[in-house]
This record gives C-alpha cells, structure tokens and sequence, in this order.
C-alpha cells in the first residue's frame, strides 16, 4: 500500500481515507440532519450479485436504492462491501480515539447530477459513502446471514453468486441521525478524493460465528485467507470532521451557509469548547453588572452631595438583589 500513489498519485494527496476520529476535536454542525434511505427494502425476487473481488467482498445494488436526505444533493447506490481483520485482531479502516473495531461496511452512492459513478467520480461531489462499524454481539444477525451464508460459494478471487434481495438498511444502525462527515477518498486504487464520507457513532452487531465465517471464507489473488484488508489511517491535513450531534468534548461551531467543511484547515477552527464559551459569556456578563452597579453608586453619591443638609436624614442603599441566569 506504501507504493500505490507512484501508479496512482491520488493515493498521495492531502485528503485521503481512512482516517482516525478524534471525538475530542470534531466540530458539531446543527446544519447536519438525519441521512434519509430510499428503496434500501428489495423483494427476494430480485436477485444481486455477491462476488469476491480478490481484496473484498462486494454486492452490486440497484440504483433503485438512494440517499434523498442528510446531503445537499441525491446519490444513488452502486454496491456495498466490507473491510475486516482476522481472528487475532480488528479490521474496520475508520478508527475512533484510536480503537479499531472489528469490520466496517461500506455503501458507496454517486451523485445523481452526473451520468454515473465512472463520471462522478472524477468530481469533487461526486460520491458519497456510508459506512459503520461492526462488532461482536451476543446474537446473530439476521441481515448479515442474508450476505455471509453465501461466502462458501464464492472463495477464490472472481467468484460470483446471486443472492436474494433483502432490506438493506437493516445491514446499517438503526439510529441514522447520529454520525461523523467529512471530505475523503475511496481507501483503495484510484484514491479519488472524491468521497463525502458519512460515518455512523452507532455500531452494528453481528455474533461472533458471523465475525468468523466472514474472515475465514474468502481467499486473494495469491489463494491466501483474505484477511485484514483495510487500509491504516490516514493524515487528516487539516480537515474538518464534523459531527451531527455534541461529544462531551466537541468544538461547538456552526459552519456560515456555503462553506465547504473540507476547504479550511485546522487553524481557522474555533478552538473553545462549549465550556470556555460558558465561561466567557459569564465573565463579560459579570463585568458588565459590576460597571453598571459602580455607575448607579457613583451617581447616587453625587446626588447625595448636592442634596445633603443638617435636616436631612441620610439614606442608606443596599444593591438590588440579582439571579444567576443560565
């Protein structure tokens, strides 16, 4: 992988894919809003093809299935396919504070502006992906069987099966507002940075036989075990990842209209977190009633100056009692 940008350079730029999560510098953007799924339920009638690509598993998706909420514009799907590790170890290319999880799912979409995913490609909006994590749960998954029942049929490299349609959303969380964006790349030959990526804080939970037939099954180009396919993760160079809902430690921005997530770097961020902005809209709120109670003295005592006499009782002024607002 260290040689893939001397054929491809793309593989070398500054907005490459995977990459880590650090919940402590994301930035919550409100604009984000739940990614809405169209068509992902397929009837058994209609058949899809699983093959074995020689570094993944792939299932081709008719282009029936869309995103028609959560992006500015409508992608539709091409396939799905999935990155694990082996049985000693995680395999998921997205990490998060460092963790590796143990597999990752895919679903790669194109734009609908364009004539198809060979076109869209090429352009900076052109694709959009889904992905999640997946882990170890104490069930099997029902969905999941839909596509790992079938791996014995294909495990060398260029094998095909087809396979029954299912709901496809059910291979994806159940929660689809909670998640992570930002600008990346395909996380294989070509490289094109092109991908706006959506990942789910969610997990998903296959049993541990699933985890096993799936790193188990399929074989590579040189007839070996197909194993940790994923690629390490990538320098962030500045890139923004937003989040959709607020982290106990996430910078808290808001992103002005038009403004492309991935076009800034790093230092044009805020660097205050929700408790810094508490901290100094309290102080500047602080200063403000101590100068005003300080003028309402000074102005009384002036007073009091001119209107003093033998005769006149002298008055004594507490402060007005205040509230703490929040």
């Amino acid at each position: 992988q260290e040689h893939w940008n001397v054929e491809y350079p793309n593989c070398g730029g500054n907005m490459q894919s995977p990459i880590n999560i650090d919940m402590g510098r994301t930035i919550f953007s409100p604009d984000l809003r739940p990614i809405q799924l169209s068509g992902y339920s397929l009837p058994a009638k209609e058949k899809l093809r699983l093959k074995n690509n020689g570094h993944t598993v792939q299932l081709e998706l008719p282009e029936s299935l869309a995103i028609t909420g959560g992006y500015a514009q409508q992608y539709r799907a091409v396939q799905l396919h999935l990155h694990w590790g082996s049985l000693s170890g995680p395999g998921s290319e997205h990490t998060v504070n460092g963790r590796r999880f143990a597999a990752e799912i895919h679903v790669v979409h194109y734009n609908t502006k364009y004539d198809g995913v060979e076109e869209a490609m090429i352009y900076p909006d052109g694709l959009a992906v889904l992905g999640a994590f997946l882990e170890v749960g104490p069930r099997e998954n029902p969905y999941y069987r839909e596509i790992l029942d079938h791996l014995y049929k294909i495990q060398g490299k260029g094998e095909e099966v087809f396979v029954p349609g299912f709901d496809i959303a059910g291979l994806l969380p159940a929660n689809l507002k909670l998640y992570f964006h930002y600008n990346g790349s395909l996380t294989t030959p070509p490289c094109y940075q092109t991908v706006k990526w959506t990942v789910f804080n969610q997990t998903v939970l296959l049993s541990r036989d699933q985890m096993s037939m799936l790193v188990t099954h399929l074989r590579n180009d040189d007839n070996n075990l197909l194993q940790n396919n994923y690629r390490p993760v990538q320098n962030l160079h500045g890139r923004w990842v937003l989040a959709s809902f607020q982290t106990t430690h996430s910078v808290v921005k808001q992103l002005p209209p038009g403004k492309d997530e991935g076009s800034t770097t790093a230092g044009e961020s805020s660097s205050f977190h929700a408790g810094d902005v508490l901290a100094v809209l309290f102080g500047v709120l602080f200063a403000v009633t101590a100068l005003a109670f300080l003028l309402y003295i000074y102005k009384h005592r002036s007073q009091n100056t001119r209107l003093d006499s033998p005769t006149k009782s002298k008055v004594i002024y507490t402060a007005a009692s205040t509230e703490n607002t929040v």
